[in-house]
């Protein structure tokens, strides 16, 4: 659907698109350095007490701002976040943005504090490196399939500056959704727990963080049940919520 927007707001849009990308790709990368390097790479200075909790504080704000944003409130909040026009088209690019300075925050300021309980050496490294590689490919496969554009906030400022309405997409039992029903919450737990390196810090963020994805995508499903009603309460008796279920199964059911 066409819409119209003058030549200030596509540039604002374009100016929202490369922070968000940049932020992206940095938040990321920041995440998968430090995970594979048993969370040894943060910068932040403190040590002792005053060390754990401040880490502490940094794994409980993902888990806190990220639910809060997935809320009618959070969501009424991103709208206000760019210029009003087009805060409410922009708000899906907003939220990539937020998530993803959370994670470089997360990661950049970690004050390290424990010692290294265990790291592969040889051919056992090299097997471990590869296991988290490919949880990483099945974090990335699991957000193609539940909408890349929404992933990485590419929706909100891509429709802006091609003159268009954000579209987002239908739900569909296709893909990695088709064993579970929340694969990208799988995947990325995945990536929590094959990197190499072992510290407490590194053990911290993943039992934490891995807490969060069991319990995060609660609110998300009632969601879906307000929006899709029996259409995904159908799809919800015959997939499993977070550990898969290797059978095929066909899509067209729960439509």
């Amino acid at each position: 659907m066409d819409a119209t927007y003058t030549v200030w707001q596509r540039f604002v849009a374009l100016i929202y698109g490369v922070g968000c990308h940049v932020s992206f790709v940095t938040g990321i990368g920041a995440m998968m350095l430090g995970l594979y390097g048993g969370m040894t790479i943060g910068r932040g200075p403190l040590t002792g007490t005053s060390g754990w909790i401040c880490d502490l504080l940094l794994l409980l704000q993902f888990g806190v701002v990220h639910s809060f944003l997935l809320s009618a409130r959070g969501r009424r909040l991103l709208a206000r976040l760019a210029p009003r026009a087009i805060g409410e088209q922009l708000r899906t690019t907003s939220f990539a943005l937020i998530a993803s300075l959370q994670l470089l925050l997360t990661f950049g300021a970690w004050s390290p504090m424990g010692p290294i309980w265990w790291e592969p050496h040889g051919a056992l490294r090299i097997v471990i490196s590869i296991a988290y590689g490919l949880s990483w490919l099945l974090l990335l496969r699991a957000m193609a399939d539940a909408g890349l554009a929404v992933h990485t906030g590419f929706l909100g400022w891509g429709a802006v500056l091609r003159g268009r309405v954000p579209r987002y997409r239908d739900f569909s039992a296709r893909g990695t959704f088709r064993f579970v029903r929340q694969p990208v919450y799988l995947a990325f737990t995945l990536t929590l727990w094959t990197g190499p390196v072992w510290t407490p810090d590194h053990f911290l963020l993943a039992a934490l963080w891995t807490l969060y994805c069991l319990i995060g995508p609660v609110l998300k499903e009632r969601r879906y049940l307000d929006f899709y009603g029996g259409r995904f309460q159908r799809y919800r008796e015959r997939v499993p919520y977070w550990l898969p279920a290797f059978r095929r199964l066909d899509a067209r059911h729960f439509d």
